[in-house]
């Protein structure tokens, strides 16, 4: 506002001022207060069009102005959209920084526009924020703010990046779908972010900020069972990837079902994955002259290391055979034009899972890639993998592994649980050990090579090297 707009001026002290306005039609009066030590103003609608009540409210308007500046009490406002704009330019620094990724970055972002801005209000101001927007933020994302259906898919390539012969998933027909816990938590930890932020900024007080506990995620890793593990990957092997009526699309297929397990055979994170170079793959060997595969991945900013039964190799050489990129610097998992894949065949996953029917787990809850890490982590406990070396191995904590992955029931762990207890012996290694779907005795496993591809994940545990490069 200018001195243009300003008519009938009364200088009620130093830095305070009355006026009406030239450009509005009612009569009522304004303030404007001089900011102490600062070039700035802070200007009030009064509401009122009787001068001697207005001269009242603007005095005491310029005492709760005095007031907040002696409590460090923000004087002016701003609404959640703008501050939360602020942190999203903030989040951009600390990529410029090298402290978070870009795509963390990006992820943040997506929580902020698509859910946290919409449920506050895009013009509530930031002082008007309480605990209880966020007590109720998981109600909200349960109950009103549902995630949107992917879009629909085609029977045709989506991109270069090989997300072909989706077929749909019947998420399209959904108008939504509750988030998940874990998202939830994400979403809230982004919140109080913004709020720790306002705080700083000095927008609202430190005591604002929210301090309540996250909701816990109860959401059990869906990894697959054994037999639906084996189910997959035959019917991936045997239908899905014969399936093909172009060059185009057995080159995803068959890049689709050897990805699957590699992925379900060494527990890699998608990123992983996603940032893999040939230069990465290796084969070593033991001291018994056993040899494994030996992977560095980068992920979560930090490269570590892991490692594979030597059936893994045979997958790596597979992909190599049709890949257009396979020298130490390229990427393993690439499109066919040999560029890295972004989406790590998301759409054609789905529709293998879809295909197999185990899209859905027993439970409900739709699978995605990330499964494939769960069903590895599942598998090695189930076969006795201590949870040290499993928890590196998989480049998280003891503590994780155990929290996600409780739900391995004593029935699969008699064995271990039962040992040394009166009639229960343990039984050698000619005690007569059945094969199973995960693992195999070496008869069974000698027989059925050819016919299954060794496509199931070795049996053993995970290997001792825990080096960083």
């Amino acid at each position: 506002m200018t001195k243009t707009f300003m008519t009938n001026v009364h200088e009620l002290k130093d830095g305070l001022i009355i006026f009406q306005r030239t450009d509005v039609q009612h009569r009522n009066w304004y303030c404007r207060i001089k900011i102490p030590n600062e070039d700035r103003y802070k200007f009030k609608s009064l509401e009122i069009a009787d001068i001697a009540d207005a001269k009242k409210k603007a005095f005491r308007m310029d005492a709760d102005i005095s007031f907040r500046i002696e409590h460090k009490v923000p004087i002016f406002e701003k609404t959640f959209e703008q501050v939360a704009t602020e942190y999203m330019a903030h989040q951009d620094r600390l990529v410029a920084a090298g402290k978070i990724t870009k795509n963390r970055s990006k992820i943040v972002s997506s929580y902020i526009t698509c859910h946290l801005i919409p449920y506050v209000g895009p013009n509530t101001a930031m002082t008007k924020v309480t605990e209880d927007h966020w007590e109720d933020y998981a109600r909200y994302r349960k109950e009103e703010g549902m995630n949107r259906p992917p879009e629909k898919k085609h029977k045709t390539l989506r991109s270069s990046e090989g997300d072909a012969d989706g077929t749909g998933t019947g998420e399209d027909e959904k108008k939504g779908w509750p988030a998940k816990d874990g998202t939830i938590v994400q979403e809230m930890k982004t919140f109080r972010g913004i709020m720790n932020f306002a705080a700083k900024k000095k927008y609202i007080l430190l005591d604002q900020v929210p301090d309540g506990d996250m909701p816990q995620d109860k959401a059990r890793r869906e990894a697959f069972t054994p037999e639906e593990y084996k189910h997959l990957y035959t019917h991936s092997r045997e239908k899905w990837v014969p399936d093909c009526d172009t060059k185009l699309h057995s080159f995803y297929r068959t890049m689709v079902h050897n990805f699957v397990l590699i992925m379900a055979n060494t527990g890699m994170r998608p990123p992983e994955a996603r940032n893999l170079r040939w230069r990465d793959v290796h084969t070593r060997s033991d001291k018994q002259g056993r040899q494994f595969v030996f992977l560095n991945v980068w992920g979560k900013d930090k490269y570590r290391e892991l490692v594979a039964p030597i059936t893994v190799a045979t997958y790596f050489d597979r992909i190599r055979a049709i890949s257009k990129a396979t020298k130490p610097e390229d990427f393993v998992f690439t499109t066919y034009d040999g560029s890295s894949s972004q989406s790590l065949y998301g759409s054609l996953v789905a529709s293998l899972l879809e295909a197999s029917g185990l899209l859905y787990s027993a439970s409900g809850s739709r699978r995605s890639t990330y499964c494939f890490r769960h069903t590895y982590a599942t598998f090695r406990l189930m076969h006795d993998t201590d949870v040290y070396y499993l928890a590196k191995q998989m480049g998280t904590s003891v503590k994780m592994i155990e929290k996600h992955y409780g739900h391995i029931t004593p029935s699969k762990k008699a064995d271990a649980i039962l040992q040394g207890l009166p009639g229960w012996e343990l039984m050698g290694s000619n005690g007569g050990e059945q094969a199973s779907d995960v693992n195999e005795d070496a008869a069974a496993k000698k027989s059925r090579a050819k016919s299954e591809g060794k496509d199931l994940p070795k049996a053993g545990k995970a290997s001792r090297s825990t080096r960083r490069r």
